[in-house]
């Protein structure tokens, strides 16, 4: 990974799963039932990567987003790492493992962006904007 930010303020699971490609335990995540409101924002880097407003229940113990934040907060490639095709998605900024993303999420997309809980850190929506 061309990762060049300093992660040694991550804890082992998140070293793991952003640096090595890891998957964090299905239903184990912190924000696999979160329904606050706000961003998803790198653990890595602070970047965005997703809103809650297109965050949804796909029953598949990770949080779930029909979405990313914008067209710069990710990228995508093929990962053949467990003897099948999968589409691996990564932090834009930073190169920071996420998850991978699956053609049978909800519409307007039909994606399901399948995203480990440790490499997010859910910034919420600022209570004094309402």
């Amino acid at each position: 990974m061309t990762n060049e930010k300093d992660t040694s303020d991550l804890t082992a699971e998140q070293r793991y799963v952003t640096q090595e490609q890891g998957t964090e335990p299905a239903f184990s995540g912190k924000y696999n039932d979160t329904k606050a409101e706000g961003s998803y924002n790198c653990v890595c880097c602070g970047a965005e990567l997703f809103s809650s407003s297109s965050k949804f229940d796909s029953g598949t113990g990770w949080p779930s987003f029909w979405e990313p934040a914008s067209e710069e907060s990710v990228d995508v490639e093929e990962d053949l790492s467990l003897g099948i095709k999968r589409i691996e998605v990564h932090c834009q900024k930073c190169e920071a493992h996420l998850g991978h993303v699956f053609p049978d999420g909800p519409q307007p997309t039909g994606l399901r962006y399948c995203i480990n809980s440790v490499s997010l850190d859910l910034k919420p929506k600022n209570l004094e904007e309402d």
